[in-house]
């Protein structure tokens, strides 16, 4: 039998992780504003709870790279999947601040736990196999974000209550973790391993990981004031770009381990790093709205394919263990996400929101220039 062959299975419970994982995170945004007014919170207060989402993501990231890299990746896999399961609906279900800021954490920290441990599993099959596969992982979780956010809309638009359109969501994300069970590799990981602090080639890859989801947390957060500030399209239509981002974003990296074949990881950093400055500059400096628009497209498909690499690049490098340097990797970028775009706010509130974003081209611009030490190592 092939090797191919023989990670068939493997391979399709990776893909069908990384769904699940976009699928239950993409459930929380519809039901945020239900669950903000169940539990009586005002805006300040609510930001707070999300804070809570974000630390527990954090917290189990480093707990779990070492866990997975003493005892493989499969068993917190399983724990983190289970646990999105769980947790969903008692989101909806919370109702104090305090209950709900417990079911955050918790919801979090699930989160991060599978977020990393799929990651090195994706790493450990891109071993076996010699080729690339994390672009199309990546695809499945930005698929599963789109799936994750259409149904929940869907389902509250036509009258489910919150708790039930949870439930929903939940199963659905049961129905794709379950064939995974039997299907994960059970991954020999040698000696124990203890915590060491995240350096050499992993501190890079983590800060280049922070740029890149720091852009696609000011697309999300920014790209609507953005396009209504420089008049682009009407307050009502103003999310189209974070829907062309997303769009370019998922058709790229369904493609996108045929091209790192094709053009090698070396290219693919230097042409996706100069597509997302162009992106940029193509919504900052057109009038003309169409053309404007085209830069989300730009940005989308430039940004798509450089995340993966670093996390295939973590998983290959020889300074660390592999789950401790994608653990580390994973929570540094999550800590850009979390950080970054109120910095960005913070910059634009200082300057303009252009001006920001102008800033952002500068971070991003620290891609192709490095790109030569992410592939040596």
């Amino acid at each position: 039998m092939s090797t191919f062959a023989a990670t068939a299975p493997a391979r399709l419970a990776t893909r069908l992780t990384f769904f699940a994982a976009g699928f239950a995170m993409a459930c929380c945004a519809p039901i945020f504003p239900f669950i903000k007014q169940n539990v009586g919170a005002n805006e300040s207060q609510f930001g707070m709870l999300l804070l809570c989402f974000g630390l527990g993501s954090i917290f189990a990231m480093p707990v779990a790279g070492l866990l997975a890299a003493q005892r493989g990746p499969r068993s917190m896999m399983l724990l983190g999947g289970f646990g999105l399961i769980i947790f969903l609906p008692t989101l909806a279900m919370a109702q104090s601040l305090w209950i709900l800021a417990m079911m955050l954490f918790i919801f979090g920290a699930a989160l991060g736990t599978l977020d990393v441990s799929m990651n090195l599993h994706g790493a450990h099959l891109e071993g076996q196999e010699k080729r690339p596969l994390m672009s199309s992982f990546h695809a499945q979780f930005s698929i599963g974000g789109l799936s994750g956010a259409g149904l929940m809309t869907l389902l509250l638009s036509i009258g489910l209550s919150v708790t039930m359109s949870a439930i929903i969501g939940s199963v659905v994300t049961l129905v794709a973790i379950v064939p995974t069970v039997k299907r994960l590799l059970r991954v020999s990981t040698g000696p124990k391993t203890a915590f060491v602090w995240p350096h050499g080639i992993v501190l890079l890859l983590g800060a280049l990981s922070a740029i890149m989801f720091l852009v696609e947390g000011a697309v999300l957060d920014w790209g609507a004031l953005l396009i209504i500030e420089r008049q682009l399209a009407d307050p009502q239509s103003a999310g189209i770009g974070y829907i062309l981002f997303s769009a370019a974003m998922v058709l790229a990296r369904l493609t996108g381990d045929h091209i790192i074949r094709v053009l090698g990881e070396f290219w693919v950093l230097v042409v996706g790093g100069i597509m997302c400055i162009i992106g940029i500059a193509v919504i900052l400096l057109s009038s003309a709205p169409l053309v404007a628009l085209t830069g989300f497209l730009w940005l989308g498909l430039g940004a798509a394919n450089l995340v993966p690499i670093f996390f295939s690049a973590a998983g290959r490098q020889k300074v660390m263990q592999p789950g401790l340097a994608i653990a580390a990797v994973t929570t540094t970028a999550y800590a850009g996400v979390l950080i970054g775009p109120a910095v960005l706010g913070f910059t634009a509130d200082l300057t303009s929101l252009p001006i920001a974003f102008w800033l952002l081209t500068l971070l991003v611009a620290i891609v192709p220039v490095t790109a030569y030490w992410v592939i040596k190592n």
